[in-house]
């Protein structure tokens, strides 16, 4: 018998001993363990984040944009009329 056969059988046995001893069993209870305490924890995958990641960087340009587009308005309309087109008296108390 040569080293890599002696080797292999070896190998191949111990592999075999493990699956029938009680290691397999625990390695599986962790296993079940584990993911149990992730989905209570309630943890997303890479996936799942990288596409929140993308619909914030989304929004937040739209936001940028959108906020650039009401400074253009509110330049074209000068500085005076900041309250004009909203109907709401500047000069009006809060609670009056």
């Amino acid at each position: 018998m040569d080293k890599s056969s002696l080797l292999q059988e070896a190998q191949q046995r111990l592999s075999e001993l493990l699956r029938s001893s009680p290691a397999a069993d625990i390695e599986r209870n962790l296993k079940a363990f584990m993911a149990q305490t992730f989905q209570r924890m309630d943890l997303i995958t890479r996936d799942e984040f990288d596409l929140f990641e993308a619909r914030l960087n989304h929004l937040q340009s739209r936001i940028q944009e959108l906020e650039a587009r009401l400074a253009a308005r509110s330049e074209a309309t000068g500085p005076g009329a900041a309250g004009a087109d909203t109907g709401v008296d500047p000069q009006a108390s809060p609670r009056g």
